[in-house]
């Protein structure tokens, strides 16, 4: 599928200095990973340590995706900071717990409980 039948819509906010919410809308596919992770970089390249990735409107995400998660992930670890994937759709959310990446990634149901295990990161079981 080519980007123009799919496109992504990649919005950031900031919740506070360091805290991005990002919201992505469309396909997070070979074809959009690479848009997705400069959005991502961006907001590491401006001093955010902690991203909630709002998947709410993502009906298809294929392994460029999930990589692109797992690697902001470990860049975040090592600042520290952390990332956090919100309300992904079932057949998103099916994938991620295929693959292990929701073991890994913390998966909320809204941007507050995100903010929670942000604030509060051994609840979800990590120092």
């Amino acid at each position: 599928m080519s980007v123009a039948q799919n496109p992504l819509s990649v919005e950031v906010a900031l919740v506070r200095d360091d805290v991005a919410l990002i919201t992505v809308q469309g396909y997070l596919d070979v074809d959009t990973a690479t848009e997705f992770q400069h959005h991502l970089a961006n907001q590491l390249h401006h001093g955010r340590r902690h991203f909630l990735l709002d998947l709410t409107d993502v009906p298809f995400m294929d392994s460029s995706g999930m990589n692109i998660i797992l690697r902001v992930y470990q860049e975040a670890r090592n600042l520290p900071g952390s990332v956090h994937i919100i309300a992904p759709q079932p057949a998103v959310r099916r994938i991620l717990d295929l693959t292990g990446v929701s073991i890994t990634v913390p998966v909320s149901e809204s941007v507050e409980q995100a903010l929670e295990l942000v604030d509060h990161p051994q609840q979800q079981g990590q120092p």
